[in-house]
């Protein structure tokens, strides 16, 4: 049972974000469930703004699942170097691709369940895959953003990005699930900076516990 006070401190939270994000949306460019795997498991430890530079050549190159399949991995790895963590990252791409051939018949899952079993793929990548791919909500995308705000808000105390989703799936109403995650990204990549928040400009700085902290002044 949420209490009455973190239902309506949630309510307000979700409110001043999509009022200071109107036009909020995933910041990755993709055109289909293949193409957005792709740019999830690149995005891992890199910018998405890098990842659609890159991506913006490769999807020229790499029209289908067979063609990613059947890709030469050190050629793979030069392509998508601008990424970082380019063999581990191409091991990944081209391996799940080839177990979408061989077992899904060439389609990108659409289970959290068989998700979970590709390479590469973990829960925040499936959750962003089932949520903005298919349109199916099964919980909330937790990436670095998600976790530092989540903490510094006071919505979590854990560090774990699964026990993280669990909190957050219990206070945040569930037709909110797929908006949170992504109004949490984009203020953690415009305001709620990780080594120095601009907590002036804040619309949270209010009710953010964290907010006297960064600024270094008592509350009145």
């Amino acid at each position: 049972m949420i209490r009455e006070a973190t239902k309506r401190r949630v309510e307000t939270i979700i409110k001043l974000l999509q009022e200071e994000y109107p036009r909020n949306k995933i910041a990755l460019k993709f055109s289909d469930p293949l193409e957005l795997l792709v740019s999830t498991i690149l995005s891992a430890q890199c910018t998405d703004e890098r990842v659609n530079r890159a991506t913006k050549v490769l999807f020229k190159k790499y029209k289908d699942i067979k063609d990613y399949a059947r890709a030469d991995f050190k050629k793979f790895e030069e392509d998508i170097r601008p990424t970082g963590f380019y063999r581990n990252k191409a091991k990944n791409i081209i391996n799940a691709s080839q177990q979408i051939t061989n077992r899904f018949k060439g389609k990108v899952p659409q289970t959290m369940k068989e998700l979970l079993t590709l390479p590469g793929i973990g829960r925040k990548t499936a959750n962003i895959i089932l949520t903005f791919a298919f349109g199916k909500i099964e919980g909330i995308v937790v990436d670095t953003h998600v976790i530092r705000l989540s903490k510094r808000i006071g919505l979590s105390k854990n560090d774990n990005p699964e026990k993280i989703e669990q909190d957050l799936m219990k206070i945040i109403p569930k037709n909110h699930w797929k908006d949170f995650s992504s109004l949490l990204m984009e203020h953690g990549r415009k305001i709620c900076l990780a080594r120095k928040p601009i907590c002036e400009s804040c619309v949270l700085k209010y009710i953010c516990p964290s907010f006297y902290f960064f600024m270094k002044r008592k509350p009145i």
